[in-house]
């Protein structure tokens, strides 16, 4: 059968609980504990025989969406919308998954719906023979650069992580900040300053900060030698996002403030960004990542790149969308740091020395063993005593 000729069959969620190495927090809370498993969800797409798989990471600190919410979203909703649908039309799949999941001030359900859209390309690149890449043709660079991620609570935490990274062969560091005072955030900064002195550093606030706040912080970290200033305020901040790029001596990236290319454009128009992170989950899979930075790259806005500790599949969905787009790094891809993915069997993403590889393999470029993948699987269902 032709790839014309496919048509959606059957999807299957699967909520794993994957090993975690390193435990990691953010602004809003905790990501990842060492010593306890971290949920995610994989998402099995077939049509006649083919299949692709794609991965959602609920990180309740950062965003809505819980290992439960993105299960219930994709068994009652997502699958009944798609089922029958011509795997290639993945426009026409965008627009039954946002009349599912209403999109509402933004984009509804992202981690879901990215799910799926991942396990599509996938699916698409399998069942052509070709990497996702090929399937847009537009691959700018086959080598990624990683940054280490640098969450510590004392100068002393922050010396021996940034130790460990510069070990591992990682020659760029992001800092998330806003999990302290003022004077100690900036603490921590320079103690991964004067740990890594000629290293490209930025700094991630998470929505943590005041406008004010911020702005009095961006200054002293521009001395700290911080090339950008991640999400200092809180997504819909308009305002103070546009009073940010005006006055602020660093450059503002923009991650939570961008769940769908709709958001850039408003930015865009009221002056308020200066760099676009991508980052897939974010914004609901490959399909609205691609229309996103293609847009920033129209309009002039800088490219950054990110994930959210995702494991392999997420980790090479992103490795295409930047390598298609000339985004060659440093990018915040951590999952490798804090969790492993023992699913992955076979040829899946090679990282030496802080550069990934991006796949070559067909689709994703990774080999998804579903034996483990089943004996991974947890009911995040069950009613909890």
């Amino acid at each position: 059968m032709t790839l014309a000729g496919l048509s959606i069959d059957r999807v299957e969620t699967y909520a794993v609980a994957l090993p975690t190495l390193r435990s990691f927090g953010v602004s809003g809370g905790s990501v990842a504990v060492a010593g306890q498993p971290s949920i995610r969800v994989l998402v099995k797409v077939s049509a006649d025989g083919v299949h692709g798989w794609g991965e959602a990471t609920p990180i309740p600190a950062w965003t809505y969406e819980t290992a439960e919410s993105i299960v219930t979203t994709i068994d009652r909703y997502l699958a009944p919308a798609i089922i029958g649908r011509p795997v290639w039309d993945l426009d026409a799949v965008t627009t039954a998954f946002d009349r599912a999941i209403n999109r509402g001030l933004s984009i509804g359900a992202p981690l879901a719906k990215c799910a799926v859209d991942v396990a599509l390309h996938d699916l698409l690149g399998r069942a052509a023979g070709v990497p996702v890449g090929v399937l847009w043709g537009q691959r700018r660079s086959e080598e990624i650069q990683l940054a280490w991620i640098v969450s510590g609570q004392t100068a002393e935490e922050v010396a021996e992580c940034v130790a460990e990274g510069k070990d591992a062969g990682y020659r760029a560091f992001k800092v998330k900040i806003g999990l302290h005072s003022e004077e100690d955030d900036l603490a921590v900064v320079a103690a991964v300053r004067a740990a890594a002195p000629d290293a490209p550093l930025w700094v991630d606030a998470n929505q943590a900060y005041t406008c004010d706040t911020a702005l009095r912080l961006a200054a002293r970290l521009l001395d700290l030698g911080v090339t950008a200033f991640e999400q200092p305020l809180p997504a819909n901040d308009l305002a103070g996002l546009r009073r940010m790029r005006d006055v602020s001596p660093l450059p503002v990236a923009l991650d939570e403030s961008l769940r769908h290319p709709t958001d850039l454009a408003t930015l865009v128009r009221l002056g308020a960004v200066d760099v676009a992170i991508a980052k897939v989950q974010r914004s609901g899979g490959l399909t609205l990542s691609r229309r996103l930075c293609q847009l920033a790259e129209d309009c002039g806005v800088r490219l950054m790149g990110s994930g959210l500790t995702d494991s392999d599949l997420g980790l090479a969905a992103s490795l295409h969308l930047f390598a298609a787009h000339g985004i060659t790094g440093p990018v915040d891809l951590n999952g490798r740091q804090f969790i492993s993915s023992p699913y992955a069997a076979g040829t899946t993403v090679k990282i030496t020395d802080g550069v990934a590889r991006v796949p070559t393999g067909p689709g994703l470029g990774v080999e998804v063993d579903e034996s483990v993948v089943r004996d991974l699987a947890v009911d995040v269902l069950v009613a909890r005593a």
